[in-house]
């Protein structure tokens, strides 16, 4: 499952390059029409970066999976598979209100799914698992779904205004979230104990 997401994502940003399109033109003034298509798309690679190392890092808590976690992941590839044409749309249209609502709904979507992954891994695992202690209450997860959903309507206002709410949730989970890597470092002793 791991593999497959890895390859997944890895599709999804290079489909996400191969959209840029070379400028006409040699001075810096070319540059400057691109700059919405350009900003959608760091803002995106970003996203789909997060994803990826938020993704590996629940997995390697993760002991087992079973066909509803499959299922459960491949929500979350699919609104994750959208992102390119979330961002292109928007980017290619100046972050015209419309296209910048509806990637949100694309992040919304995805931020949910990736939640309701963690969700059906724990309810596998056990309230007593590492994995859900590692998940706990998953308060910036929440966060961002709030974030997302007032992002939607303040973008049809101004395209700017979602897109900067955006990028501060972005922000956010730029700080690697370290919980998995501390819940998984608290057992190791246990796991090594009961091994003995």
């Amino acid at each position: 499952m791991e593999a497959f997401s890895d390859g997944v994502i890895a599709i999804l940003i290079t489909i996400m390059v191969l959209e840029l399109h070379i400028p006409r033109g040699t001075g810096l003034s070319a540059l400057r029409p691109l700059a919405p298509i350009f900003a959608s798309y760091v803002l995106s690679f970003v996203f789909l970066g997060i994803y990826w190392n938020n993704h590996h890092h629940l997995l390697q808590a993760a002991l087992h999976v079973d066909g509803r976690v499959l299922w459960a992941n491949l929500h979350l590839l699919f609104w994750l598979s959208l992102v390119p044409f979330g961002a292109g749309w928007m980017g290619e249209n100046d972050l015209a209100p419309w296209a910048v609502a509806f990637y949100g709904v694309i992040l919304l979507m995805g931020g949910l799914a990736y939640f309701l992954l963690t969700r059906t891994l724990v309810a596998l695992h056990g309230r007593d698992s590492v994995l859900a202690s590692a998940v706990g209450r998953d308060v910036k997860g929440i966060a961002s779904l709030v974030i997302y959903a007032a992002a939607i309507p303040l973008s049809l206002l101004s395209g700017w205004l979602g897109f900067g709410l955006y990028v501060v949730v972005a922000a956010m989970w730029l700080i690697p979230d370290r919980r998995i890597a501390r819940a998984l470092a608290g057992s190791a002793p246990a796991a090594d104990a009961a091994t003995e």
